[in-house]
């Protein structure tokens, strides 16, 4: 039995109307990141606005290929799913 921690695969609406796509540990803490500057650079030069919502991965690998095919939808693909998703 394996005490590792869980992994989420977040999305954040940006100013200029992009999704931005991203996994951590620590929602909370990476999105006042990505709000400081201090995240993604992606989301340096496209402001983040707001998060959209989470879900819960049970470990990197299976966050990581999550990302990987969510960041192959359409902005309008990863709206849809925002809907689904876990938001605070």
């Amino acid at each position: 039995m394996s005490n590792a921690k869980p992994w989420y695969l977040y999305l954040i609406e940006c100013a200029d109307g992009s999704i931005y796509t991203g996994i951590t540990v620590d929602v909370a803490a990476r999105y006042e990141a990505h709000l400081n500057g201090t995240g993604a650079r992606y989301t340096r030069s496209h402001l983040p606005v707001k998060l959209l919502g989470y879900e819960v991965h049970p470990d990197r690998s299976s966050a990581s290929k999550a990302e990987c095919r969510i960041k192959k939808l359409s902005a309008v693909e990863k709206r849809r799913l925002a809907s689904s998703l876990v938001r605070e």
